[in-house]
C-alpha cells in the first residue's frame, strides 16, 4: 500500500477536488528537493487514470526535457501502477503515453523547440520543474491545452529567482488566496519534509553544512527562498569568513599537500611549434596561480563537508607572453610546491599552456574549459568553500597580491540564470578577476583531493 505524507496528502485533496469539480484552478507547488513532489505527481496521475478508466480523457506532464526527466517519470507512473495491481492491464503508447483503459497520461518535452501544439489535456494538465521552464512557451502552447474542458492545472518546483514561471504562478496565487481564502500555493520546506524523515532530515543538514545556508543552492532548493537576479557575489560576512590566521608561505612545506589553480591571461604564446598562432592581446590582464595547502578535515567532524583548503601564495604577471612566464611557472609548481594537481584555465590557447605543463608534471595536471555550465559549477564550489569556512587566505602582508586578490572578491558580481545556472565576475570597468578565477580554480583542485601523510622510509 502506498502512503502519502500529510503534506502530500493535503496537496493531492485539493487538486483532486479541483479536477472532479470541474473548478479549472491552478495550482503551483513547491516540495524540498527530494521531498515527494515526483512521487506525488505519480500519484495523483494513478488515481485520475483510475477515475476515468471508462470515460476517458487526458493528462499532460510535461517537463523541461524529455530525456532524462519524462522518461524518469514515465517509470515512476509504471512502477505505481504495477505496485496497484494493474500489472498487464496498462499500456504504452507510442513512446510517450502511458494508457489505462480510455484514459491516458501524455509526457512532453517543454523544450523551447519542442513541438507540442495539438495535444489536448482535458484531466490535468501539469508542469514539473516550472523553474526551468520558459514562460513564453508555457503560456503560447501548454496553457491553452485544457482551455476547452476547464482543465486543473499544477505547477511542481522548486524555487530560483524572482523572474521564473513558477514565481510569477506563486506570486499571482498568492494575491487570489489573498482575496477568496482558497488556498492555490502550497510551499513545504526540507523542514516539513524532515519532520517526517529523519535520513532526509541529516542528508540536508549535511548539505547545510558543506554549502552554508545562505548558499544559492541550499537557499532554492531546501529553504524554497527565492534569490534576486545578482549582486555582489560576496557579502562582508563571507568576506570576513575568508581571513586566515595562517602566514603566507615561499616554499613547501615537508609533509603537506599543495594543489594550484591558474588563470591565464589572453596573451599571444610564440613558440617554435604555434608561432603563427595568436590571440588579441590585453595588455592588462595577468596569468595568476593560487597555491593552496590541503588537509583532510579534522577526524571528529561530525559531518565532513571536504578538504580545508589554506591559501598560501600568489602569483601575479602582467603583460607578460606566456612562453616567458612558462619557466616561472614550471618552477613554482615543481620545485617549490610540488603540486599534487593543477586546474588550468584552458579556454582558447590556455589548453596549450596545459599540455606543455604536462610535459614536466604529467598527469597532475587539469585543463579546464571556462563554459556556462563549467563556470557556474566553479562559482557555486567556490561559494560552498567560503560559506563552510573552509577556505582561508593567509594573513594580509600588504603585499601587491595580497591586496589586489581581496579587491576581487570585494568587487565580484553573480548573476543567477535559468537551469539553476550562475555567472560571476568583476566587472571591467571596476579591474580584472584573473585572481578571482585562480582561486576558483584552486577550490576545483582540492576538490576531492585523498589528502594522504607522506611516509618517509628509512633503511634498516
Amino acid at each position: 500500500m502506498i502512503r502519502l505524507r500529510p503534506y502530500q496528502e493535503e496537496i493531492a485533496r485539493a487538486v483532486l477536488e479541483s479536477v472532479e469539480s470541474r473548478l479549472g484552478m491552478t495550482f503551483s507547488v513547491e516540495i524540498a528537493r527530494q521531498g515527494g513532489k515526483n512521487e506525488l505527481s505519480a500519484i495523483l496521475e494513478v488515481v485520475l487514470l483510475t477515475l476515468h478508466v471508462e470515460s476517458g480523457g487526458s493528462i499532460v506532464k510535461a517537463a523541461p526535457t524529455f530525456r532524462p526527466q519524462n522518461i524518469i517519470s514515465m517509470e515512476r507512473l509504471k512502477q505505481r501502477l504495477e505496485d496497484l495491481g494493474y500489472g498487464g492491464v496498462w499500456r504504452s503508447e507510442m513512446g510517450y503515453v502511458i494508457a489505462l483503459g480510455a484514459a491516458r497520461c501524455l509526457f512532453l518535452s517543454a523544450e523551447g523547440n519542442s513541438s507540442v501544439m495539438g495535444h489536448t489535456a482535458d484531466i490535468l494538465l501539469e508542469m514539473d520543474e516550472a523553474q526551468d521552464i520558459l514562460r513564453e512557451k508555457y503560456t503560447r502552447e501548454f496553457r491553452p491545452m485544457g482551455s476547452a474542458s476547464n482543465c486543473t492545472t499544477v505547477l511542481y518546483g522548486t524555487a530560483w529567482d524572482d523572474a521564473t514561471l513558477l514565481e510569477e504562478v506563486k506570486q499571482a496565487n498568492l494575491e487570489l488566496q489573498r482575496k477568496d481564502g482558497r488556498r492555490r500555493h502550497f510551499s513545504f520546506d526540507w523542514q516539513a519534509v524532515a519532520s517526517h524523515n529523519d535520513d532526509y532530515r541529516r542528508y540536508v543538514e549535511a548539505e547545510r553544512e558543506r554549502l552554508g545556508e545562505n548558499h544559492p543552492l541550499f537557499l532554492t532548493q531546501y529553504a524554497l527562498v527565492p534569490i534576486h537576479g545578482g549582486g555582489r557575489l560576496l557579502d562582508t560576512r563571507q568576506l570576513a569568513l575568508l581571513q586566515g590566521g595562517h602566514p603566507r608561505r615561499q616554499r613547501r612545506e615537508e609533509g603537506k599537500f599543495y594543489v594550484a589553480g591558474i588563470d591565464l591571461a589572453g596573451e599571444e604564446l610564440p613558440t617554435e611549434e604555434y608561432e603563427n598562432v595568436r590571440l588579441p592581446r590585453r595588455a592588462r590582464d595577468a596569468t595568476a596561480i593560487v597555491i593552496a595547502e590541503v588537509s583532510a578535515p579534522p577526524a571528529e567532524e561530525v559531518l565532513p563537508v571536504g578538504p580545508q583548503i589554506n591559501v598560501v601564495e600568489l602569483f601575479s604577471r602582467t603583460g607578460v607572453e606566456h612562453h616567458r612566464v612558462y619557466p616561472e611557472m614550471v618552477a613554482m609548481l615543481k620545485d617549490l610546491w610540488d603540486c599534487r594537481r593543477v586546474v588550468v584555465d584552458a579556454t582558447g590557447l590556455g589548453e596549450v599552456v596545459a599540455s606543455f605543463l604536462r610535459k614536466p608534471l604529467g598527469s597532475r595536471v587539469q585543463g579546464l574549459k571556462f563554459t556556462p555550465q563549467s563556470k557556474s559549477e566553479l562559482g557555486f564550489n567556490l561559494l560552498a568553500a567560503v560559506n563552510s569556512g573552509r577556505l582561508k587566505v593567509f594573513q594580509g602582508d600588504g603585499s601587491t597580491e595580497y591586496r589586489q586578490l581581496m579587491a576581487e572578491l570585494e568587487k565580484a558580481r553573480v548573476h543567477y540564470r535559468a537551469n539553476q545556472t550562475m555567472d560571476f565576475h568583476v566587472d571591467p570597468a571596476e579591474g580584472h578577476d584573473d585572481l578571482l578565477m585562480a582561486l576558483a580554480l584552486a577550490v576545483e583542485a582540492a576538490r576531492d583531493c585523498q589528502t594522504r601523510p607522506v611516509r618517509v622510509y628509512r633503511r634498516g
